[in-house]
């Protein structure tokens, strides 16, 4: 039987599944969560994703990207795309 990726990128949160033995299982998380958030930080020694991201955004503001679905397939100079870096 034929086996097959799907990958779910929401607008806050994400999750990947794997359709296999006729039947579809979301794959969990490092976290154990099935969902995991659209976030992704940047540190001056690393980078984060996913729920480690969203953890420490409030410390972090300007180094961490959420809700960027909007922004694929936008040009960086779009009108939303400056609008949002400045919020």
């Amino acid at each position: 039987m034929a086996r097959a990726v799907s990958i779910n990128l929401c607008t806050t949160y994400s999750c990947v599944g794997v359709f296999q033995h006729g039947k579809v299982e979301i794959i969990a998380n490092d976290q154990g969560n099935r969902t995991t958030p659209f976030y992704v930080a940047f540190t001056d020694s690393e980078r984060l994703i996913g729920d480690a991201a969203k953890n420490q955004v409030v410390l972090n503001p300007n180094n961490t990207v959420f809700d960027a679905k909007r922004l694929i397939g936008r040009k960086f100079n779009d009108a939303s795309v400056q609008s949002d870096m400045k919020h």
